[in-house]
């Protein structure tokens, strides 16, 4: 509970504070300036750093890997382009720090190593289905079960079943 005090409350006066020592030190149009400069380059750090980890993640999927880091990166990516879009320095130096590629890394790494995000426990009945063959779950066209990753490009899938309107 005191976490989020100190977040939700603590923060702010911090940021106002330091706004407030900044301005009275440069000028207000300087902070003002600089906050607004802060938040330009966050905006295109997290548009050149998001399709960067974009294409890692798909480039995983298409390995038939799981992307875990890419997707935590992409989370840290988030929080660092709000934090980016929050007036105050302190969190533009925390929104940074999400958004440099070394630093933003290491959180992930540090985050996977930790135990905090485990990366296999979402995908293992993937993993468990792989080994065993093909899925007894998924049906084909023809009524006979087949592994959706065996299926052709362009085969159609038919998905047999009943219907209602429940509207009329």
């Amino acid at each position: 509970m005191r976490v989020f005090f100190l977040l939700f409350v603590g923060m702010p006066i911090l940021e106002m504070w330091l706004l407030i020592e900044v301005g009275t030190r440069i000028g207000a149009l300087p902070t003002i300036a600089l906050v607004a400069l802060t938040a330009f380059i966050g905006i295109n750090l997290l548009r050149q750093e998001g399709f960067s980890t974009l294409t890692r993640a798909q480039a995983r999927l298409s390995a038939g890997e799981v992307p875990a880091a890419e997707i935590l990166e992409g989370l840290c990516l988030a929080v660092g382009g709000a934090l980016l879009l929050t007036p105050g320095f302190v969190t533009d130096a925390i929104g940074f720090c999400c958004l440099i590629a070394p630093i933003r890394k290491r959180i992930v790494a540090r985050a996977l190593a930790s135990g905090m995000v485990r990366a296999n426990a979402a995908f293992q009945y993937q993993a468990e289905t792989a080994q065993r063959g093909p899925d007894a779950d998924s049906p084909g066209s023809d009524g006979s079960r087949q592994n959706p990753r065996q299926r052709k490009p362009g085969e159609n899938i038919v998905i047999e079943g009943e219907y209602r309107r429940e509207d009329e």
